[in-house]
């Protein structure tokens, strides 16, 4: 068989072998798993109300002055990007907001919050065992510092955007400290 005629019947072989779907980084992670929250409306959720939904995960806290209110604006761009151009994949996706810090965030402090960012967002509190719990399943680190005045203070935490799947497990980072545009290409990439 000529050179020609291998190429040509790899090329064929190619084209009609199914496409093998990229593997998610976060595949098989351990990360995640059941919570019950608070939502903004002061009602009891838990990780059951989102079956079936792919979700965007992001730690922070409505004080933080500059980070979380940044990567939020972000991420809710990029989601908002990609309802632009495929909406029946950004209609599959929850985005949620969980608090690392509930002595401060109320209900009623979240829901002010998550307003500035789009109303599908929803931002969920508990009590600070809950918080703790939620934190530790999905490896977030929070450290609170000594306040610089009574009930001023700053919370580190890691600094993390998860993309779970219908199930609740992870899938991906997603890029909460770049633009709109990657992270609608990331969300787009994973999203079926």
């Amino acid at each position: 068989m000529n050179k020609l005629a291998i190429l040509f019947s790899c090329t064929l072989l190619a084209a009609c072998s199914p496409a093998v779907a990229p593997t998610p980084p976060l595949a098989g992670a351990r990360i995640g798993g059941p919570f019950t929250l608070t939502d903004e409306n002061g009602k009891k959720v838990s990780d059951r109300d989102f079956a079936g939904r792919y979700r965007i995960v992001y730690f922070g806290y409505t004080f933080c002055p500059d980070v979380c209110p940044t990567d939020v604006a972000n991420l809710m761009h990029g989601w908002q990007l990609l309802g632009k151009t495929d909406p029946a994949r950004a209609n599959k996706i929850q985005s949620m907001f969980i608090t690392v810090d509930p002595a401060r965030d109320t209900p009623d402090t979240l829901k002010s919050f998550t307003a500035n960012f789009d109303p599908r967002l929803i931002g969920l509190t508990g009590t600070p065992e809950a918080i703790a719990a939620v934190t530790k399943a999905y490896g977030v680190a929070v450290s609170v510092q000594k306040p610089t005045a009574p009930g001023v203070y700053f919370v580190d935490h890691t600094n993390a955007a998860y993309l779970m799947d219908p199930d609740g497990k992870p899938l991906a980072l997603l890029p909460s400290d770049g633009t709109p545009k990657a992270i609608a290409d990331e969300l787009s990439k994973w999203v079926k």
